[in-house]
């Protein structure tokens, strides 16, 4: 087994990190620079920016955000929201960014992805993918776009598959069911994408528990645990997961 990183998320509004319930139901958590620096401090391997506002707002991700974030840190940090170009790619890694997220802009221009790998490499391409449980997809969860606001009556696992066949290097897959619940992560969605992909991928939405941490590796198959409402309320440390996986038989980035 490779490896497990975990990666804090910063979800961005108004230059704030806020944190919600089913994308919804906002509340303020912080000053972005100190959760970066806390967070790196703590041991955190990766960090991820989403500009959660960006697609609905109709405009480009903040690159002072970035900018503010990634001079304060030394540890990778994915930026989403609002990415839609070849040009916002390239602006956002310009400002600090060592890979980006995409999700609607994918979606609607699957060229994107593809080009985005040639342009950047694959290992700088994260494909965001937002789904809910719909009975009617062959694998019981429909892709959703625009923050979780727009079903698109695709199949999420046939869409990730389709990203690895385009390029990507990383899926990050989030169940609108289980996000910021604290109820754990959406095992059987991580699975199902995990499993059908061969490129890391990461588990998002809910995590309240430790054990929820190595469910998601052990079950769901996650190479990659990202979290936020547990970081950013100190609920737990990231050498305490880490330690919790440890016990698991989970190796863990040093």
């Amino acid at each position: 087994m490779e490896p497990v990183a975990i990666m804090p998320c910063l979800d961005m509004l108004e230059g704030r990190v806020v944190k919600g319930v089913h994308f919804v139901d906002i509340r303020d958590a912080g000053d972005p620079v100190e959760h970066a620096r806390f967070y790196q401090d703590q041991g955190a391997d990766e960090l991820a920016m989403l500009d959660i506002a960006a697609t609905q707002e109709n405009r480009k991700t903040r690159l002072e955000w970035v900018k503010n974030v990634s001079s304060a840190i030394e540890i990778p940090l994915t930026v989403g929201g609002g990415i839609s170009s070849l040009e916002d790619i390239e602006a956002v890694l310009e400002a600090g960014a060592d890979k980006v997220s995409m999700n609607s802009a994918a979606v609607r221009n699957p060229r994107l992805v593809s080009e985005a790998s040639r342009a950047f490499t694959a290992g700088r391409i994260t494909i965001a993918i937002d789904a809910r449980r719909n009975p009617a997809m062959p694998s019981g969860f429909e892709l959703v776009i625009s923050g979780g606001r727009l079903p698109v009556g695709q199949d999420a696992v046939e869409w990730a598959k389709r990203c690895e066949q385009l390029g990507a290097g990383t899926l990050l897959p989030t169940s609108m069911d289980g996000d910021g619940t604290l109820a754990g992560y959406d095992i059987p969605f991580t699975r199902a994408i995990a499993d059908a992909v061969s490129i890391p991928v990461v588990a998002s939405g809910g995590a309240g528990t430790l054990e929820d941490f190595s469910r998601a590796v052990l079950e769901g198959h996650a190479r990659i645990l990202l979290a936020a409402s547990v970081f950013h309320f100190r609920t737990f440390s990231i050498a305490q997961v880490k330690e919790h996986l440890r016990a698991k038989g989970i190796p863990v980035c040093s």
